[in-house]
Protein backbone atom coordinates (compact mmCIF):
# COMPACT_ATOMS: atom_id res chain seq x y z
CA UNK A 1 0.00 0.00 0.00
CA UNK A 2 1.49 3.20 -1.10
CA UNK A 3 2.11 5.55 1.96
CA UNK A 4 -0.18 8.77 2.54
CA UNK A 5 2.34 11.40 1.94
CA UNK A 6 0.21 13.84 4.04
CA UNK A 7 0.11 11.94 6.86
CA UNK A 8 2.40 13.48 9.92
CA UNK A 9 4.51 11.04 11.35
CA UNK A 10 6.74 11.38 15.24
CA UNK A 11 10.13 9.44 15.60
CA UNK A 12 11.11 9.52 19.25
CA UNK A 13 14.14 7.53 20.41
CA UNK A 14 16.81 9.48 22.35
CA UNK A 15 19.60 7.73 19.83
CA UNK A 16 19.70 10.39 16.85
CA UNK A 17 21.11 7.34 14.57
CA UNK A 18 18.09 5.10 15.95
CA UNK A 19 15.57 8.47 14.34
CA UNK A 20 17.83 8.72 11.31
CA UNK A 21 17.32 4.74 10.22
CA UNK A 22 13.38 5.15 11.40
CA UNK A 23 13.32 8.58 9.40
CA UNK A 24 15.25 7.02 6.30
CA UNK A 25 12.78 3.98 6.18
CA UNK A 26 9.38 6.38 6.46
CA UNK A 27 11.62 8.26 3.65
CA UNK A 28 11.46 5.28 1.60
CA UNK A 29 8.02 4.37 1.62
CA UNK A 30 6.64 7.47 0.73
CA UNK A 31 6.25 9.58 4.08
CA UNK A 32 7.59 13.18 3.89
CA UNK A 33 6.51 14.66 6.85
CA UNK A 34 8.12 13.21 9.73
CA UNK A 35 8.85 15.11 12.82
CA UNK A 36 11.30 14.05 15.78
CA UNK A 37 10.98 13.85 19.40
CA UNK A 38 14.52 12.89 21.56
CA UNK A 39 12.80 10.75 24.28
CA UNK A 40 9.11 11.09 25.56
CA UNK A 41 8.53 14.16 27.31
CA UNK A 42 9.77 15.89 24.42
CA UNK A 43 6.97 13.94 22.30
CA UNK A 44 4.34 15.41 24.63
CA UNK A 45 5.56 18.98 24.46
CA UNK A 46 5.02 18.58 20.54
CA UNK A 47 2.20 16.70 20.43
CA UNK A 48 0.56 19.29 22.82
CA UNK A 49 0.87 21.86 19.79
CA UNK A 50 0.74 19.26 16.82
CA UNK A 51 -1.75 16.48 15.53
CA UNK A 52 0.19 13.23 14.20
CA UNK A 53 -0.82 10.68 12.51
CA UNK A 54 1.25 8.06 13.81
CA UNK A 55 3.96 7.94 16.24
CA UNK A 56 6.91 5.31 16.37
CA UNK A 57 8.49 5.14 19.38
CA UNK A 58 11.69 3.92 21.26
CA UNK A 59 10.58 2.18 24.27
CA UNK A 60 13.78 2.40 26.44
CA UNK A 61 14.35 6.52 26.84
CA UNK A 62 15.48 8.51 29.77
CA UNK A 63 12.92 10.96 31.35
CA UNK A 64 10.07 9.11 30.21
CA UNK A 65 9.90 5.53 28.46
CA UNK A 66 8.12 4.69 25.32
CA UNK A 67 5.07 2.92 27.64
CA UNK A 68 4.60 6.15 29.40
CA UNK A 69 4.39 8.17 25.98
CA UNK A 70 1.57 5.49 24.93
CA UNK A 71 -0.32 5.76 28.02
CA UNK A 72 -0.04 9.62 27.96
CA UNK A 73 -1.50 9.18 24.81
CA UNK A 74 -3.71 6.53 25.01
CA UNK A 75 -5.19 8.61 28.12
CA UNK A 76 -5.81 11.65 25.70
CA UNK A 77 -9.01 11.68 24.26
CA UNK A 78 -7.69 14.04 21.36
CA UNK A 79 -5.05 10.67 20.48
CA UNK A 80 -6.28 7.92 21.50
CA UNK A 81 -6.72 6.13 18.74
CA UNK A 82 -3.44 7.62 17.54
CA UNK A 83 -1.63 4.76 15.59
CA UNK A 84 1.35 4.09 17.85
CA UNK A 85 4.23 1.53 17.12
CA UNK A 86 6.72 0.31 19.81
CA UNK A 87 10.03 -0.03 18.91
CA UNK A 88 12.55 -2.09 21.81
CA UNK A 89 15.67 -4.22 21.36
CA UNK A 90 13.60 -6.28 24.47
CA UNK A 91 11.24 -9.19 22.73
CA UNK A 92 10.14 -9.91 26.52
CA UNK A 93 7.02 -11.27 26.87
CA UNK A 94 5.97 -9.42 29.91
CA UNK A 95 7.21 -5.91 27.56
CA UNK A 96 4.98 -6.94 24.96
CA UNK A 97 1.80 -7.64 27.08
CA UNK A 98 2.41 -4.87 28.88
CA UNK A 99 2.58 -3.04 25.38
CA UNK A 100 -0.83 -4.87 24.26
CA UNK A 101 -2.46 -3.50 27.51
CA UNK A 102 -1.94 -0.19 27.16
CA UNK A 103 -3.03 -0.98 23.67
CA UNK A 104 0.10 -0.39 21.70
CA UNK A 105 -0.98 -0.61 17.48
CA UNK A 106 2.23 -2.67 16.22
CA UNK A 107 5.21 -3.96 18.11
CA UNK A 108 8.65 -4.06 16.92
CA UNK A 109 11.90 -5.62 18.09
CA UNK A 110 15.45 -4.50 17.26
CA UNK A 111 16.71 -5.13 14.60
CA UNK A 112 14.66 -4.80 11.54
CA UNK A 113 14.46 -3.96 8.47
CA UNK A 114 12.30 -0.96 6.14
CA UNK A 115 10.69 -4.26 5.28
CA UNK A 116 9.39 -4.84 8.68
CA UNK A 117 8.23 -1.22 9.45
CA UNK A 118 6.68 -1.03 5.90
CA UNK A 119 4.17 -4.45 6.52
CA UNK A 120 3.62 -2.98 10.35
CA UNK A 121 2.38 0.41 9.08
CA UNK A 122 -0.21 -1.23 6.70
CA UNK A 123 -1.14 -3.82 9.04
CA UNK A 124 -2.50 -0.58 10.93
CA UNK A 125 -3.91 1.37 7.56
CA UNK A 126 -4.31 -1.67 5.46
Amino acid sequence: MPADTTMKVLVVDDFATMRRIVKNILTQLGYKNIIEADDGSTAVDILKNEKVDMIISDWNMPKMTGLELLKHVRADADMANTPFIMVTAEAQQDNIILAVKAKVSQYIVKPFTAETLGEKIDKIFG
